[in-house]
């Protein structure tokens, strides 16, 4: 059974640790803990926890890499709802961080914790070899070819701009699941895989980023406002392209299972029983929030 709460306090702890040797001027570093203690399912470090465990593997070596992962997601949310971009007030349940304390103050705790993200990654104990492949990876993953990249092709795409489910598709496997793709794959370098086990983590992840995505989009119409943290229909509210919207709810629930499916598949062709992976794959798309 995967251990999703014991995974969540052993990243926490990491970044709290981090935070706390961090020389950052005190409003600074208040701006950055209020969003990094937001809470949160952090399924991205869930997954380098899942994949070090089915390798067998200390899960201990990957928690500089967690944190930081986890750090340049939490950049990346205060900085989508900054009123530039999702304009959004609320973020589980409380004040968004330009809210809390101010827009400048807010724009600088996303900085901070985006650079400061890839010191804490160098704290990973690992060869040099693997250090610096990390750093590469992660930098495309959240860079401009990546996650940032996919955000502003998907701010561009809002009020009936796409029309396309391979667009809308390009779009998430940058936004959503690049971050996603690289945790498994960090996950495969820490536990020094095979390029052939290397390979399917990485099929896996693509998969698991868009059926994280497709789920998303289905509890925009299904869900419960108050779990999911905003009013049901949002999506559509704000003219957004979804998977339901361009398919139908009853083809993205088809849409899901085939990428459900194919992440299994991928998972079946390791070298080791991976069920951890298996079942924090059922938890991303049984998940109701």
């Amino acid at each position: 059974m995967i251990a999703l709460n014991e995974w969540k306090t052993q990243v926490e702890n990491k970044m709290e640790e981090f935070m706390e040797r961090l020389a950052a001027p005190d409003r600074l570093r208040d701006s950055m803990r209020y969003s990094l203690d937001a809470g949160g399912k952090r399924i991205r470090p869930a997954l380098i926890y899942a994949v070090l465990d089915a390798f067998s593997i200390d899960r201990s070596k990957g928690d500089a890499t967690a944190a930081a992962l986890e750090m340049i997601h939490t950049y990346s949310l205060i900085h989508d709802d900054l009123p530039a971009m999702d304009d959004d007030d609320l973020r589980r349940g409380r004040p968004t961080n330009h809210i809390a304390f101010d827009e400048a103050t807010a724009i600088l705790a996303g900085d901070a914790l985006l650079t400061n993200a890839f010191s804490c990654l160098l704290e990973t104990p690992a060869s040099p070899e693997v250090k610096l492949a990390l750093v590469e990876r992660l930098a495309t993953a959240a860079g401009a070819t990546g996650m940032v990249g996919g955000q502003l092709d998907d701010m561009l795409g809002e009020r009936g701009g796409i029309n396309d489910v391979a667009e809308l598709e390009s779009i998430h496997r940058r936004k959503t699941g690049a971050l996603l793709v690289f945790a498994v794959e960090a996950g495969g370098l820490l536990a020094s895989v095979s390029s052939t086990d290397l390979d399917h983590l990485k099929q896996y992840g693509r998969h698991l980023g868009i059926a994280f995505q497709i789920q998303d989009d289905i509890l925009d119409v299904t869900g419960d406002a108050e779990k999911i943290g905003k009013p049901v229909g949002s999506d559509e509210g704000n003219e957004k392209a979804t998977y339901p919207k361009l398919l139908g709810l009853e083809g993205a629930k088809r849409a899901l299972t085939a990428q459900v499916e194919a992440a299994e598949q991928a998972i079946d062709a390791l070298s080791v029983e991976a069920t951890t992976l298996k079942e924090l794959l059922d938890f991303v798309v049984k998940r109701d929030h």
